[in-house]
């Protein structure tokens, strides 16, 4: 099987359209379709899945995912994490819970707003068992085995967690990196970075910050998500360089 990594949604955290069909500057395309941050990771037969969000049931079923080893969170926003239910079948599939992974505070905050999938409640048994990373970590199925660099990002007012796998970083939820981990983003394959819109954002990277980040790190390829509705597909790809490309639902690439 292809080591394949899959951007399953690049939307901000309204999606576009939102639920009013108000779609801001974006053309009328499946491009521009975008549901809530996520993506996938299938290494060997190792399935591994980044955040729950909103819209992962069909996100699953439009890219053909069934199945699930685990989940590494970047952090608790509902747009990242409301989808956690969803989960439900992959414990009733592999017989087991289903491993988390994330940061202290993260795991702190699922299991206050999501306690039903960690203790038994009204009959229903946990399906989930959570990990807090701190440093360096591995995910493990059979003979597939996936190394993992998570590191700390501001992301407004909290610490989000961006990750570093097989020269591959996905940062979806970014307005500051320390320059203590910008030499875990040198002699990256792929960077998928946040690019929330033009304007400044206070939790988020602006289309010139995420611009800066990636000249500083040079990696060979560029992904840019996370994109609000005034950032529209087509126009993006026509100014940007070769080597930096705006997301879409569904973009995948082998590694």
């Amino acid at each position: 099987m292809k080591n394949k990594f899959t951007i399953l949604g690049c939307g901000s955290s309204l999606g576009s359209p939102w639920i009013t069909n108000f779609s801001g500057k974006l053309k009328r395309d499946t491009k521009n379709l975008r549901t809530r941050c996520c993506a996938h990771i299938q290494k060997g037969n190792l399935s591994i899945l980044i955040d729950t969000s909103p819209d992962i049931k069909d996100q699953f079923l439009k890219n053909k995912i069934n199945s699930l080893d685990a989940i590494i969170y970047t952090h608790e926003h509902a747009d990242q994490t409301s989808g956690i239910f969803e989960m439900r079948p992959f414990f009733w599939k592999n017989k087991k819970k289903i491993p988390i992974y994330g940061s202290f505070r993260t795991i702190r905050e699922l299991k206050q707003k999501y306690t039903f999938c960690f203790l038994k409640r009204h009959g229903y048994e946990p399906i989930m068992k959570a990990k807090t990373i701190k440093k360096r970590f591995f995910i493990r199925k059979d003979n597939s085995f996936l190394n993992i660099d998570p590191f700390e990002v501001q992301h407004g007012m909290i610490k989000a967690t961006g990750y570093v796998f097989d020269k591959i970083a996905y940062i979806s939820d970014c307005n500051g990196i320390s320059n203590r981990f910008l030499n875990k983003l040198k002699g990256l394959n792929y960077l998928i970075i946040d690019c929330l819109r033009k304007k400044k954002h206070p939790s988020h990277f602006n289309f010139d910050e995420a611009m800066r980040l990636i000249q500083e790190v040079s990696p060979k390829k560029s992904i840019l998500t996370n994109l609000h509705t005034e950032l529209d597909y087509f126009k993006l790809k026509k100014n940007l360089p070769k080597n930096i490309v705006p997301a879409f639902d569904g973009l995948s690439f082998n590694f």
